[in-house]
């Protein structure tokens, strides 16, 4: 006999006192969708506008849909929950993460900011992250060489969601905004594989702290991703992959995500079209396990 049980909060399950069934259920996660789900008319545009869900991607009105979305949240998940004591306070909180997604998590300025103490900043992240609206992605930390950063990131689950919270409205390629939601939407592909494909490989972000970056790492250092939603790499956008490279030599592969319209290599480095990196992604030419 089999069933399957479906739900958005682990939070409602376990009150409830639920045999959760250890070893003997299978936990599978969906996610948004994937650009290669959408196919060859998968828009970037549109996906870091609009968010990876399906009613959302494909309504021209997605910014009400949005905003019906967010509030339900907030009630059902929140308000009905009792997850918070002061609403105002929370509202405040999700703004600010929001504003900071993609970024290193710095709990006290939102916590300045929003008024409310540390410890509760802590709490509601993890709000976000019970509910599945968001993860944190932690920093590569194997054999560092020097001094690097530690604290993790954090990425919503949807960037439509992040961009109704923050209210950002037209996206407009080159922008500083869009560069965030394309690289939301690269850790959101990468995580969506690792868990479809049951690779489950651990992901991470390296960075000095003297601000040079990788924003991706897969494995155990063995790819390193960088997300540039630019439509001309030049050599300054490869100072964290060659600095990774310099630390870490025994590394795989390196490789430019961005919105350039042909493959090509320079100095070790592959810089991938962000469409042709899906199908090389999904194909398991990036990331073979």
């Amino acid at each position: 006999m089999c069933f399957v049980l479906c739900g958005s909060s682990a939070r409602k399950v376990k009150r409830g006192y639920a045999n959760l069934l250890g070893g003997r259920a299978h936990k599978y996660e969906l996610f948004g969708l994937s650009g290669r789900e959408i196919g060859p008319d998968f828009d970037i545009q549109q996906f870091c506008q609009r968010g990876p869900l399906p009613d959302h991607y494909q309504d021209s009105d997605a910014a009400f849909s949005l905003k019906s979305y967010v509030e339900d949240y907030i009630r059902e998940e929140i308000i009905e929950e009792g997850f918070v004591r002061k609403l105002p306070a929370f509202t405040d909180f999700l703004r600010l993460a929001a504003i900071g997604d993609t970024e290193i998590v710095n709990t006290m300025n939102i916590s300045r900011e929003a008024g409310v103490a540390h410890t509760t900043v802590k709490e509601h992240y993890q709000i976000l992250v019970d509910t599945l609206m968001g993860r944190y992605l932690p920093a590569f930390t194997l054999r560092p060489k020097r001094r690097t950063l530690q604290a993790p990131k954090f990425y919503f689950r949807d960037v439509g969601v992040v961009n109704h919270l923050a209210k950002r409205h037209r996206l407009e390629q080159g922008s500083e905004l869009f560069g965030h939601a394309f690289e939301n939407w690269l850790f959101h592909e990468l995580s969506l594989f690792s868990s479809y494909t049951k690779l489950f490989f651990d992901l991470s972000y390296w960075r000095l702290s003297s601000g040079i970056e990788v924003d991706f790492i897969l494995g155990s250092g063995d790819i390193a991703i960088e997300c540039k939603a630019k439509n001309k790499i030049t050599k300054n956008d490869l100072k964290g992959l060659l600095q990774f490279k310099s630390d870490f030599p025994r590394v795989k592969k390196l490789i430019v995500v961005a919105l350039e319209s042909e493959r090509r290599y320079t100095e070790g480095i592959e810089i991938l079209p962000y469409k042709e990196f899906l199908e090389d992604l999904w194909e398991h030419k990036i990331y073979e396990g």
